[in-house]
C-alpha cells in the first residue's frame, strides 16, 4: 500500500507527563513510541473483563507499536513513509503472534487499516496536539471516542521525549 506523500503524514507518539502510566497499566508504552488506538484488543471483551489495570487499558489506553504497551496521552507528529511501513509490518507480526492470524500476509490488510485509521485521526491536527481515547462497552460492541487537546504556547518539546524505532536510520535523519 502506498501512502499519499504529497502531504505530510502524521501519526502519534506516546507521551508521559508523570509516572502514572507506570502504575495504571500492566504494560506501559515507552515514551516516544508510535501508537494507534488498539481498540481491536477489546473486541470480544465483556463487563467481566473490565477490572483493575485491564479496565484502565480498555478505558483510555493507546497501544504502542513497539512494546504493545498502553499509554494515556499521545502527541501528533510527522511520520515518514518508511516508518509507517515498518510499523504496519510490526503490527501484522503482532496479529500473527498474539491473535493467531494465519500469516503476516493475511494480517497486513488489518494492520494497514489500523495504522491508516490513526493517521486519519492525526492528519488535520497540528504537531504536538495531544490526543486521548475513551472507550465504553455498548450492546453493539466497543465504542471509541477521541479528544484533541491543542498544543500550548510553551510547546510540548520541554515534556516530550521523541524516540526512534530500533533498526531505523541511526542518524535520526527522519525529521524528528
Amino acid at each position: 500500500m502506498k501512502f499519499d506523500t504529497k502531504t505530510e503524514m502524521k501519526l502519534a507518539r506516546a507521551i508521559h507527563f508523570d509516572e502514572s502510566d507506570q502504575r495504571v497499566f500492566h504494560n506501559p508504552a515507552r515514551t516516544g513510541e508510535w501508537c494507534i488506538s488498539g481498540g481491536f484488543e477489546f473486541s470480544n471483551w465483556s463487563e467481566a473483563d473490565l477490572t483493575g489495570k485491564a479496565r484502565q487499558a480498555f478505558s483510555n489506553g493507546w497501544l504502542g507499536l513497539e512494546t504493545f504497551g498502553r499509554v494515556t496521552f499521545v502527541a501528533v507528529t510527522v511520520v515518514e513513509e518508511n516508518e509507517v511501513e515498518i510499523l504496519t509490518a510490526a503490527l501484522a507480526d503482532h496479529f500473527v503472534a498474539l491473535y493467531g492470524a494465519p500469516s503476516v500476509d493475511a494480517a497486513m490488510p488489518a494492520a494497514r487499516e489500523e495504522v491508516a485509521h490513526m493517521m486519519e485521526l492525526c492528519e488535520d491536527q497540528d504537531p504536538n496536539t495531544l490526543l486521548t481515547v475513551a472507550r465504553e462497552l455498548t450492546e453493539a460492541g466497543v465504542k471509541e471516542s477521541f479528544r484533541m487537546i491543542e498544543p500550548q504556547d510553551a510547546g510540548l518539546d520541554q515534556f516530550a521525549i521523541h524516540g526512534d524505532i530500533e533498526g531505523m536510520d541511526p542518524t535520526g535523519g527522519h525529521g524528528h
